[in-house]
């Protein structure tokens, strides 16, 4: 299989047959050698990353074709630490949508005067431009729409899909005793038939997790999978 695109924790793959797949790396977003899974530079490498991400994101990628919601996802090859994904055009340069369920992270940051940390949120969606010179910053309903990034049709479908899909991830994680406080996924369109669907991974790294109150290294969550 021939490199197409190298990104920051995974390659893009095409075989003889121009099928696409995801190679999983051991690199990690990170600083001064530090792991940050919402850091938007690699900081490091970690044996055994890329397999960890793998599994749980075959994992739940193959929980969501059981309950028939379509993704980019066609199988994978855990011993090539490969996953292969149908051809499928993100949005813009890329988004990111982050679905809250308690108030932590960037968003207790913004909004800490009018919410204390971990209250309940109610499927608080958000969107944010995948761009780390600007540090993924955040974008409204209209100025995706006014940017030309999506229509308002497309934004509509992408919250539905969010909604649906973090409550099926987050009653998997419940079933492990697991707690998801927030979850970050990817949409794009498929290139054979323009329809919007979850497309990259849900890997550790995509969400934050708690158990008991205490937090779960995103690497750790594969431990709940093998």
């Amino acid at each position: 299989m021939k490199t197409i695109y190298t990104g920051k924790t995974k390659n893009l793959l095409e075989d003889e047959q121009g099928n696409i797949h995801m190679f999983f790396k051991d690199d990690v977003t990170g600083k001064d050698g530090v792991f940050d899974p919402g850091a938007n530079h690699v900081g490091l490498s970690i044996d055994g990353s890329g397999l960890a991400n793998l599994i749980v994101t075959t994992h739940f990628f193959e929980l969501l074709k059981e309950k028939g919601i379509k993704t980019h996802y066609v199988k994978s090859n855990i011993d090539e630490k490969t996953m292969q994904v149908e051809k499928a055009k993100v949005f813009g340069k890329g988004l990111e949508v982050i679905l809250r369920y308690r108030a932590v992270g960037s968003f207790l940051r913004r909004y800490g005067d009018y919410v204390e940390e971990g209250a309940p949120l109610d499927h608080f969606v958000e969107f944010t431009l995948k761009d780390d010179d600007r540090e993924d910053p955040p974008i409204t309903k209209d100025g995706l729409v006014m940017l030309g990034i999506m229509t308002a049709d497309e934004y509509e479908q992408v919250v539905a899909l969010e909604k649906k899909i973090g409550d099926v991830v987050k009653e998997d994680l419940a079933s492990k005793g697991l707690d998801l406080y927030d979850i970050k996924f990817e949409f794009g369109k498929l290139v054979s038939t323009g329809e919007v669907v979850l497309i990259d991974e849900i890997a550790g790294g995509n969400m934050r997790v708690y158990k008991d109150g205490e937090y779960v290294s995103p690497l750790e969550i594969v431990n709940y999978y093998k």
